[in-house]
């Protein structure tokens, strides 16, 4: 009798279902005019206190907030056809969100929907959440700031799912110090204001974007570390489609903490105006063990851009540069670019500083087509600017500070232990610079390099 008492409980609490908890019961209109911040966070806070379950935004509406708050086992369902839509007056924008972590940018500290070290919660549904950042309401010169979209810190047990992601007047998101994320089948469009990144990790850990698309006005995806102790590892990114007014995929440039362990495959990456994949070590910490594979790119001017220097990106780092340490362990394999429709500065670029090297790096595997068109000038270029502080000052490692390269195809310099095998480049226009060109690099291997289709000997690439 005891044993089917406890089959009848077991089967009991098994068909108990988390509670729905739809914003329209308790107070919001949903009528794309009036504010419902009230509404939707009581919903919020009924849910997590009742123990979780769904805060529904419905179907065919419009509901208006300024700043949320996401707690424990709350998932923010918001239903195919229904919009959260972001209040376009700033002062809805709540001040105890924490704040941006980039030096020089505390107008964007403000955000839409935060959480603080809440676990296991989500947003999913096929809705979409607009952050409405549009300059004329949200404008740093008129004062009034411009909040970033989403901000999670410090939280555990994260997923983002099958949601589209617009209009952010900022970064679409900042994930602070988070672990065990999932991101899966979502959209992000980010172009009505500037600096609109698609997800910012910043010392997070066990994360895992799949299956997403992204049209940002800034990087699609940034790998950062704002905090010495809180590095940033075990990051896989697949199946993803990137567009970008600047970096398809970033790593570093905030880098006061470690990166270890990323893997990036099967994405595609078209029309950035930048980079397809930055990689930049600059405040102090250490980077290896990274793979990328699997991917195609077009109108991408740097298919990967890699630099190795020093440079405070954090509003937290000291104003004293710390010391360098490393960036090792990086295989790109199995790459197609095309960039036969932009012009002459269109190359794979890597660069340390003098006696600090950037080491272990593969290249396999590569096909690249570009417009050529360079000059014996540019052939015989040998004066670039280094990334040092006394050339940089105070700003970012940008390829602007270099110009064009003496390489038509590969330009690599301070690096110890390159190997290049299988690279074929396309030109489509004379071009008199060498497809590859080195300068300080050592323990290198080339082969199997094809210009234009016919095999060239190793032994003939320049270097500087």
């Amino acid at each position: 009798m005891k044993h089917i008492v406890l089959l009848i409980c077991l089967s009991i609490s098994i068909h108990i279902e988390a509670k729905d908890y739809n914003v329209l019961e308790y107070g919001a209109k949903g009528d794309g005019i009036t504010k419902d911040t009230k509404a939707v966070q009581k919903a919020i806070d009924l849910c997590t206190k009742e123990g979780g379950g769904k805060v529904i935004i419905p179907s065919g509406k419009t509901v208006v907030i300024g700043t949320i708050y996401l707690k424990d086992y709350v998932t923010l369902f918001i239903e195919n056809g229904a919009t959260l839509l972001g209040s376009p007056n700033y002062e809805d924008y709540a001040t105890d969100t924490h704040k941006n972590t980039y030096k020089n940018e505390t107008h964007m500290d403000r955000c839409l929907i935060f959480a603080h070290e809440a676990k296991s919660f989500a947003i999913d549904g096929y809705g979409s959440i607009d952050g409405n950042g549009y300059t004329k309401n949200f404008n740093k010169k008129e004062g009034n700031g411009r909040p970033m979209l989403i901000r999670f810190l410090n939280c555990n047990d994260i997923h983002l799912k099958n949601i589209n992601l617009i209009n952010p007047a900022a970064w679409t998101s900042a994930w602070l110090y988070c672990n065990e994320i999932v991101v899966d089948g979502i959209k992000i469009i980010s172009r009505v204001n500037n600096n609109g990144d698609g997800l910012d990790f910043d010392g997070c850990t066990n994360v895992r974007v799949s299956n997403s698309s992204f049209d940002t006005s800034d990087d699609s995806i940034c790998l950062q570390t704002s905090r010495v102790d809180k590095p940033c590892k075990d990051i896989v990114i697949t199946n993803c489609v990137f567009t970008s007014k600047w970096a398809g995929m970033r790593i570093g440039l905030a880098s006061r903490g470690d990166f270890e362990s990323v893997t990036v495959s099967n994405c595609t990456f078209h029309d950035i105006q930048d980079s397809g994949l930055k990689i930049q070590m600059n405040e102090g910490g250490e980077m290896e063990n990274m793979v990328f594979n699997n991917l195609i790119m077009k109108n991408v001017p740097r298919p990967i851009f890699m630099t190795f220097c020093q440079q405070r990106a954090g509003v937290d780092a000291p104003q004293d540069m710390l010391p360098m340490k490393a960036m090792h362990g990086f295989i790109f394999s199995n790459i197609i670019a095309d960039n036969s429709a932009l012009d002459k500065n269109s190359a794979i670029f890597i660069t340390g500083l003098p006696k600090h090297y950037i080491t272990d790096i593969q290249l396999n595997n590569i096909q690249f087509k570009v417009s050529g068109g360079g000059t014996k000038e540019d052939a015989n270029k040998t004066n670039l600017k280094e990334y040092t502080l006394e050339t940089l000052g105070y700003w970012w490692p940008e390829f602007s500070k270099v110009g064009t390269l003496p390489a038509s195809g590969i330009y690599a310099r301070h690096v110890n232990g390159l190997s290049i095998n299988n690279f074929n480049l396309q030109t489509q226009n004379k071009d008199r610079r060498q497809p590859i060109v080195f300068s300080d690099v050592l323990n290198s291997s080339v082969q199997n390099i094809f210009l234009n289709r016919k095999p060239t000997n190793s032994t003939e690439l320049k270097s500087n």
